[in-house]
């Protein structure tokens, strides 16, 4: 009842997953950097996210973590499980009691899975949109595959929960740590679409700005924006920034094209 995306961009290491169940994001998806990433479902057994990052962490490979898992592991005909190891090498695997349709397909860094699926379309245009894709920043990529997936038709049940998890060296937020996206939409009439939305929410909050894009802070943009802070009660661009959480796109003597456009909508010019 879930389909999911695991895949390894650079440094990055992460997973998309959207199902019919609620809060699909607390129990598939699992990555660490250095290590590798993993999703469990179908009848998921949350016990293969960390042992199969301990055994990743060991210098086991993913052929081999899958191997392990399952054969330690009677109920390994409900299970469906994507893994792939931090230099890319992925494995999908399928039990033959997952209800239909489901199975998957792996590649060169990526390993794309689904059960109670519409039909196989929906990991073959998810795994068409990941490869015709990689100009995209990396949770960008993962949820045009998981978009593409849902296009297709996702879970044949319907349409519940949705989740984006990214770990990149030292890309958490504000620079702290290694977790740079932790998106969850546990219950959603459209998950996918609102997982995109709030990955495009986490980009205005938390992404960094283009030194190149920084405009001068003078002149006529100095007053516009010193109007705008006025009319919502601030008198000073720091102060507002803090509230709205911007604070790390701030720049001395210049402004990011990014807050321009978020102060100019929240004082309604």
């Amino acid at each position: 009842m879930t389909f999911s995306i695991v895949a390894r961009q650079g440094n990055a290491l992460g997973v998309a997953v959207a199902s019919k169940f609620l809060s699909v994001g607390a129990l598939v998806p699992a990555a660490e950097v250095g290590v590798g990433a993993l999703a469990s479902q179908a009848w998921a057994n949350v016990a293969y996210r960390p042992q199969g990052l301990a055994m990743l962490r060991s210098g086991v490979g993913p052929a081999g973590v899958l191997a392990a898992l399952l054969a330690a592991d009677e109920g390994r005909a409900h299970r469906q499980l994507g893994v792939v190891g931090a230099d890319g090498a992925a494995v999908t695997y399928t039990g033959e009691e997952c209800l239909p349709w489901a199975g998957g397909l792996a590649g060169d860094g990526y390993a794309v899975q689904g059960n109670i699926l519409a039909g196989p379309e929906v990991v073959r245009d998810m795994e068409s949109v990941w490869l015709a894709s990689a100009e995209l920043p990396f949770a960008d990529r993962l949820v045009a595959a998981l978009a593409a997936g849902d296009a297709a038709g996702g879970d044949a049940r319907g349409r519940q929960s949705a989740a984006l998890y990214v770990v990149d060296p030292g890309r958490g937020v504000g620079g702290w740590g290694d977790t740079a996206y932790d998106l969850r939409v546990d219950d959603h009439a459209d998950p996918v679409g609102e997982l995109r939305r709030l990955l495009a929410v986490h980009e205005v909050l938390h992404g960094v700005s283009d030194p190149a894009a920084l405009l001068p802070l003078e002149g006529e943009l100095a007053a516009e924006v010193r109007e705008l802070l006025g009319r919502l009660g601030y008198d000073s661009l720091d102060r507002w920034a803090g509230v709205e959480n911007l604070e790390g796109r701030l720049a001395e003597g210049r402004i990011d094209p990014v807050v321009l456009a978020h102060l100019r909508t929240a004082a309604g010019a």
